[in-house]
This record gives C-alpha cells, sequence and structure tokens, in this order.
C-alpha cells in the first residue's frame, strides 16, 4: 500500500506539473518541440517508406508495407529508448527536481490548451462569417472545409475536440502512467506517424495505401484503451454512470476508437454529430448550436481534471 500511495502521488504531481506548465505557457517553440522532431524524421523517412504513386505494383505494395514496419519500429526504439535514458537520468535527482523536470518533459507530448483555444477559435470565427469559420477549421483538421456549412464546421470543430481530447491528452497520460516516459513518448510517435502516414491513398505524388497500413493499425491498438476510457470520463464527469447506445454509436465510425469519446460527446450534448457521407453519430439528435461548443470545451476539460486522477490511480497500480 505504501508503494501504491507513493508511485500514485508522484504520478499526479508530474502529471499536474506538465498540466499546468500546459495551461500557463502553451506549446514550446517549435525548435525545441519533440513532436516537431518527430515530424522531420517521419517526413524523412517517408520519402524512403512510400512509393511513387505510378511505379504501384502488387511487389512494390509489399515492399512499402515492409518499410513502413522498419523505419516505424526503428523511430519507436530510438524515441523510446531516448525517453528511457531521459527517466533514468531524472530518477537520480531529488524527489522535487524529478517530479519538476519530468513534467517539464511530459509537457510536449500532450496538447491540451492549444486543443480547447483552437476549437474556440473556429466558433468565435464562425461568428464573423462562414468563410472565416471555414478557414479557421482548415488550421484543426485535414477535411475539405470548402464543402461545409456552418452546422458542419461547428459538428466538425466539436469532433475533432472529442477526438483530440484523446490522442493529445488523456492517451499520453494514460500511457506515461502504465510505462513512463518511455510510454507517452511512444504513443505520441504512434499517433504522429498515424496522421503523416496512417491514411491510404496518394499524396505529394507518393501512395500511401500499404506504405502507412503498420503506422495506422499501431496506432489503433495503442488508442484501443485510452479512447473508451476517454468515453468513460466524459460520461462520468457529466454525471452519468453510463450512457445507453453508446457502444452502438461508437461502431458507426471507421476508426475503431475514435467514435468513443466522438459518441459520447454527441450523446452528452443531445446533438447530431457527422463526416458528410462517412457516417453520423446520434441521428435523434439536434443540430448544435453556439453555445454546445463550450459546453463541450467544459466537458472535456473536467474530463482532463478526472483523467489526471484515474491516470495516477493506474500509475500506483502499475509500478507498486
Amino acid at each position: 500500500m505504501e508503494a501504491f500511495l507513493h508511485n500514485t502521488t508522484l504520478a499526479i504531481l508530474v502529471m499536474a506539473v506538465a498540466l499546468l506548465v500546459d495551461t500557463v505557457w502553451g506549446e514550446p517553440p517549435a525548435g525545441w518541440h519533440p513532436v516537431v522532431w518527430i515530424g522531420h524524421f517521419l517526413g524523412w523517412a517517408g520519402t524512403w517508406v512510400a512509393p511513387a504513386a505510378q511505379q504501384i505494383t502488387p511487389r512494390m505494395d509489399v515492399r512499402a508495407f515492409a518499410r513502413g514496419a522498419l523505419a516505424w519500429l526503428a523511430g519507436a526504439v530510438v524515441v523510446a529508448g531516448l525517453a528511457w535514458g531521459a527517466a533514468a537520468l531524472l530518477a537520480r535527482l531529488p524527489v522535487w527536481a524529478h517530479v519538476l523536470c519530468l513534467g517539464l518533459i511530459l509537457k510536449p507530448l500532450m496538447a491540451w490548451r492549444m486543443l480547447r483555444e483552437e476549437v474556440m477559435a473556429v466558433e468565435q470565427a464562425l461568428s464573423d462569417s462562414l468563410h472565416a469559420g471555414r478557414k479557421r477549421l482548415g488550421w484543426l483538421c485535414s477535411r475539405d472545409v470548402h464543402i461545409l456549412d456552418a452546422t458542419q464546421v461547428r459538428e466538425t470543430a466539436i469532433e475533432t475536440l472529442a477526438e483530440n481530447l484523446n490522442d493529445s491528452v488523456i492517451a499520453p497520460l494514460f500511457w506515461f502512467a502504465v510505462a513512463g516516459l518511455p510510454g507517452a513518448t511512444l504513443y505520441r510517435f504512434a499517433n504522429t506517424a498515424d496522421a503523416m502516414w496512417g491514411y491510404p491513398g496518394n499524396r505529394a505524388g507518393r501512395s500511401w495505401t500499404w506504405a502507412g497500413k503498420w503506422a495506422a493499425r499501431a496506432d489503433d491498438v495503442l488508442s484501443w484503451v485510452p479512447a473508451r476510457l476517454t468515453a468513460v470520463l466524459l460520461v462520468l464527469v457529466a454525471g452519468r454512470l453510463w450512457l445507453p447506445g453508446l457502444r452502438s454509436e461508437a461502431v458507426r465510425t471507421p476508426s475503431p476508437n475514435g467514435g468513443w469519446p466522438m459518441g459520447a460527446m454527441a450523446l452528452l450534448l443531445g446533438v447530431r454529430l457527422g463526416k458528410p457521407d462517412v457516417y453520423m453519430l446520434y441521428c435523434a439528435g439536434r443540430n448544435v448550436l453556439p453555445e454546445d461548443t463550450e459546453h463541450a470545451c467544459h466537458l472535456s476539460k473536467r474530463a482532463v481534471g478526472l483523467g489526471l486522477f484515474v491516470c495516477g490511480v493506474l500509475a500506483g497500480m502499475a509500478h507498486a
């Protein structure tokens, strides 16, 4: 019990430092941001991983998949190894310095303030004009925003908030709790690789259908538990124990994970959320309204706070 309490307290303090730094200062400069470094590696490796679109043959597909897997594994070993080394060095410091430094290193692996501000910026831009709202949403997601009406722009912003509540906050905290700094770093690497490599099709003259398949599946695996935890956290902070119909809503999306936090958000707000011609969540709900964006941010903020303590308990259990 003593070890459990010690590890729980230590993990909560480290994560609290990371969230406090995030709240006060936001993201570090790009030159100091480890996710930016990961992106540079993935961009460089991607020119070797993905074949030119005009060269695609069955044999090239196999080769592209193998290269994608090898490059992903090589990058994962490097980032996890560096994180393990940093954590080992910090463990030699006095407890207060260990907590402070580990929290500072954990911070860039999660981004709650930026997510919340960007979602609210879309709502603010929509109040000016549909064109401004579409343009601001384009900074936040990869959809073709030019075909979206005002309701769909607002839906997409709330969906992005819900999905990235997992990807950018809860999942890094979960993996930090389970596997320390290497776990959080590995998750951030996997999530960034999925964003850059995981979407099938041709981009910039290269085919990613098979080249990014390993990255996509790896992210699915690592996000499986955190995505469902995120949905549960949203339900709990809304004062509910469970949401009837959540499971059926969650499976409507192509992603095996994104539908859980998005479905929970749709049901809790009582609104329809969807991607045109792809899926619709909670069809019986009403259209989203401007106040729903703020409500969604409020629920997400409370879920982050509860997630901090839940992940602290998980850390105590994992390392006791």
